[in-house]
């Protein structure tokens, strides 16, 4: 600094070789060095400047401090710059020395860190500037030095404030993370996830069209949809179907009342713009549960939804106890596929509804579905009967597989014909299903069993033909042949219904609902080594006493009981 000839470029290279110098040192020591360094003189010249006694003056004479012309304002801004610079990157080194932060939980100390280089550059050069002018060998403009020092420090200021933020999360998200292992109960829960140290979100109640506390939920359950804002249009009609399933039937069921059962939707946006909030409002309007709304992005507790509630984009729904405990991780697949039969909505309950089937789709299995995957997301048909029926059956399905409702509503149908291929498969099958009458189940699942069982034989007594629609595993609708043709050659008249119900099959139901009167097969009738006093038609269509003749149950649909009924030696009853 003290052997520098006058120019910008002498102030350069000055600069060049005082950080060659101090190459063994780290960035932060070059720029506390070459402060020290000039601290000597600037210290020296304001000594001389203010001195007032017989010495002081003397020496001032001798350093020719008089004939100086130095903006004295000038040189103290620069310092006072330089000072800050100094400051800044001494916090950075703090920040950076911190080992209870992993380095990529605060990615701007690295950001911040490629703008030290150059930051020192100029505090370096600014010094060089200020001493040269301050011993009278140049006339530098401190203004300009001050400008580029100002514009490095601003930029390393603001990844700075970055680092300050993201150590903020990151000891904001351990505090959460801490109470989230056992929190104090629902309404806790929520908070962790929605609500930041002053501000909070808000929670608009569908139903009642107003904003409302998160207290709401306390000592309830809730099923908490978490999703983004595209594609769950069909997230949002099976939910606000379970929605009216649990208001309609509030009672009691195994030990659950579905009253307590709340809906929340927590939508996940990084971005709120104009086209975006245009998107919510919509989806909103459409939702008769509760939504949680924010404006501050991301959400206070993002982390943990993304790593102990495992959001990765693809919606989830957990079902969460009154204690702010989970009863399920993701009960969203157990519900698209057996809506609300599944509830209280635990795995277990899911496992039981399959095990209702499972002995019905193993000797499905065995038929051979040429590659159709029983899928929850999946609708299936099955079917046989005569060939006139089969065949007109069959076109009706595939046009409805093939129709553009269909793909608007991004269903995948799926069909089978029960001996197309192998006629021998078909009484095999018939005979695995009647087998399955001498097995025994639990009591409560083996009565549902025998129930199903013997509406299929039922079925297998239509000289028409049957028909069976599934959702993935969950046996929907078994039908009799008319009915269930009426329904698939109709669906120009129903096709709508797709798009606005929860699912295709719910609004196939609907519809063959009203097709049920047609006029009624051929009685029902079937065998049995239990003697009951009254057992109903298996024929969902009937369900009226069937009469007792002997072990042999049949039913006449409301036709005259003589006409259909089988002689036998024993006494008959109705």
């Amino acid at each position: 600094m003290m052997t520098l000839s006058w120019g910008p470029e002498n102030a350069h290279q000055t600069t060049l070789r005082i950080l060659q110098q101090l190459r063994k040192y780290s960035w932060d020591a070059k720029a506390l060095i070459a402060l020290a360094a000039f601290a000597l003189e600037y210290g020296n010249f304001w000594n001389l400047q203010q001195a007032s006694d017989p010495l002081g003056n003397s020496l001032r004479l001798l350093n020719q401090i008089q004939h100086r012309q130095l903006p004295v304002t000038d040189i103290n801004a620069t310092v006072k710059l330089v000072m800050e610079a100094v400051e800044k990157i001494r916090r950075w080194g703090t920040l950076s020395s911190d080992e209870t932060y992993e380095t990529e939980d605060v990615p701007a100390l690295s950001d911040a860190l490629q703008l030290i280089p150059l930051l020192v550059y100029w505090v370096v050069a600014s010094l060089v500037a200020c001493n040269t002018n301050i011993q009278g060998v140049s006339n530098y403009a401190l203004s300009d030095f001050r400008g580029k020092l100002s514009t490095a420090l601003d930029e390393f200021k603001h990844h700075l404030e970055i680092c300050e933020q993201q150590k903020a999360s990151i000891e904001d998200y351990r505090r959460r993370k801490k109470a989230f292992k056992k929190p104090k109960d629902i309404v806790d829960f929520l908070k962790l996830l929605i609500n930041q140290n002053g501000y909070k979100s808000q929670i608009y109640d569908g139903n009642a069209n107003r904003n409302v506390n998160v207290e709401v939920f306390k000592e309830k359950y809730v099923l908490l949809f978490i999703s983004g804002l595209d594609r769950i249009e069909d997230e949002i009609r099976l939910l606000n179907s379970i929605y009216e399933r649990l208001v309609e039937d509030p009672n009691d069921k195994s030990g659950f009342k579905k009253e307590e059962f709340k809906i929340l939707w927590i939508p996940i946006e990084n971005k709120w713009g104009d086209a975006r909030r245009e998107l919510f409002n919509t989806l909103k309007s459409d939702i008769k549960w509760y939504v949680v709304e924010y404006a501050q992005v991301p959400l206070p507790g993002i982390r943990l939804i993304e790593e102990d509630l495992r959001f990765h984009g693809k919606p989830i729904l957990p079902v969460v106890k009154p204690q702010g405990v989970l009863l399920n991780d993701d009960a969203l697949d157990i519900i698209f596929e057996w809506g609300i039969h599944a509830f209280p909505f635990r795995k277990s309950d899911a496992y039981l509804l399959a095990q209702k089937w499972k002995w019905f789709w193993d000797e499905v299995k065995k038929t051979n579905l040429h590659g159709i995957q029983v899928k929850g997301d999946r609708y299936i048909f099955i079917y046989g009967g005569s060939d006139k029926w089969t065949r007109e059956f069959t076109v009706a399905v595939d046009k409805i597989k093939r129709h553009d409702t269909i793909r608007r509503a991004d269903a995948i149908i799926d069909y089978y014909h029960l001996g197309k291929d192998d006629p021998k498969i078909v009484p095999r099958f018939w005979i695995g299903i009647e087998g399955k009458r001498q097995k025994k189940h639990s009591e409560n699942l083996d009565c549902e069993i025998q129930e199903i069982i013997r509406s299929l034989l039922c079925l297998k007594q239509d000289t028409q033909g049957w028909a069976i629609l599934s959702k993935g595993s969950n046996v929907r609708i078994l039908g009799h042949g008319q009915p269930m043709y009426q329904t698939v050659a109709d669906f120009e008249k129903w096709k709508e219904r797709v798009l606005v119900k929860e699912g295709f099959d719910i609004a196939f139901q609907e519809y063959y609902d009203t097709q049920r009167d047609l006029p009624a097969p051929q009685p029902c009738e079937f065998n049995t080594l239990d003697v009951l006093a009254t057992i109903t038609c298996p024929n969902a269509s009937c369900g009226r006493v069937m009469e007792v003749t002997s072990v042999n149950y049949k039913c006449c649909h409301g036709g005259n009981v003589a006409d259909h009924a089988i002689k036998s030696r024993s006494t008959t009853a109705t």
